[in-house]
């Protein structure tokens, strides 16, 4: 399809709903707001779905250091391109694409230059640093953006857009190791918990204390054992790859990890590590995190879900109550991912 010019598809007085932050703590509001219009380079979606990440939580919480308010949170978007921005030519209006938490990065700093942009020095991070999915439409940066093709049902897809390909890139950084532990059996852990069992690996899934259901998940994906987060795995683990926010795993999943194995957090914010022995490090463990994702992770991720039959478990809310579903994830009250439908 040739270039589009935005403003001659953006119907005069349209608008587009939100939900909104307006200052950390507080709860989001519905607003309306005048359809945005993208610039150079830029696409906008018309969202179908947005899952709902802990990272969501982090911001709306004030966990992260400050970003720009107001704030529309959101970065697990599936939606279908409505618009182009002047010099964009692909994805093609029509397209469904999925928009990730990297929004933009600054193509020249030493970590760009080496393909680490994950690491990029000036980063734009969608829903966080720049305005998220948490909306009917969202405005994107074309290159950061992914072809969806395949993906049939926005809802389920939703949830690879963060917590798959994070997973993905924490399980990289695992190796080849076939005994893998995973540490809070949330939305991440369920779809790697799939990924892993494809490739072969054995599964050990920890989980708070008590949480039967997030136990049964476990073991109905294939894993091989499921308990709690201070129990000993049946045999020591390879790797451990840690999804919750909660520092004190940390030691406990060095102390599951054999000699020189690796323990990887897969989160962008984490309660404090406490105090621990020097021997749970010794004999050459290794103590890793992950640092958002490259577009070269999600081009691979993406290729891989439908080969490996990844199937998102998802719990979907209408778009008004996000405050619900924030809640919820907060609260551990439903199982896998929790899904915003405009």
């Amino acid at each position: 399809m040739s270039l589009l010019d935005a403003a001659s598809v953006t119907p005069r007085g349209s608008a587009m709903k939100a939900m909104v932050l307006h200052a950390t703590g507080e709860a989001l509001r519905l607003e309306q707001r005048p359809l945005p219009v993208p610039g150079p380079g830029e696409i906008r979606v018309r969202v179908e779905a947005c899952a709902v990440c802990r990272t969501d939580l982090h911001v709306v919480d004030g966990d992260l250091p400050p970003g720009p308010l107001p704030i529309i949170p959101g970065h697990e978007i599936v939606g279908i391109v409505d618009a182009h921005g002047p010099g964009v030519e692909a994805p093609p209006v029509g397209a469904r694409v999925g928009v990730p938490w990297l929004g933009h990065t600054c193509g020249h700093c030493p970590y760009c230059a080496s393909q680490r942009e994950n690491l990029c020095d000036a980063p734009v991070f969608t829903g966080y640093t720049r305005d998220g999915g948490f909306a009917s439409h969202v405005v994107a940066d074309a290159a950061y953006c992914f072809p969806l093709d395949g993906f049939d049902d926005p809802v389920a897809a939703a949830p690879l857009m963060c917590a798959g390909l994070i997973g993905w890139r924490t399980l990289k950084l695992a190796g080849e190791a076939p005994r893998i532990g995973l540490y809070g059996f949330g939305a991440a852990a369920h779809l790697i918990a799939q990924l892993c069992r494809w490739q072969g690996r054995a599964v050990y899934a920890f989980t708070r204390a008590g949480d039967t259901g997030a136990q049964q998940l476990a073991l109905s994906l294939g894993a091989r054992w499921a308990g709690g987060s201070g129990e000993a795995p049946p045999e020591p683990l390879d790797a451990a790859l840690i999804f919750a926010p909660v520092g004190a795993l940390v030691p406990l999943a060095l102390r599951a990890v054999r000699k020189g194995g690796r323990v990887v957090c897969g989160g962008i914010h984490m309660s404090d590590i406490p105090q621990f022995p020097y021997s749970l490090l010794w004999e050459e463990r290794q103590l890793m995190s992950v640092a958002n994702l490259t577009r070269e992770d999600a081009r691979e991720f993406l290729a891989l879900a439908p080969r490996a039959g990844i199937t998102a478990t998802t719990t979907t809310y209408r778009l008004e109550d996000a405050n619900t579903a924030l809640a919820d994830l907060r609260a551990g009250r439903f199982q896998g991912a929790a899904v915003l439908v405009p």
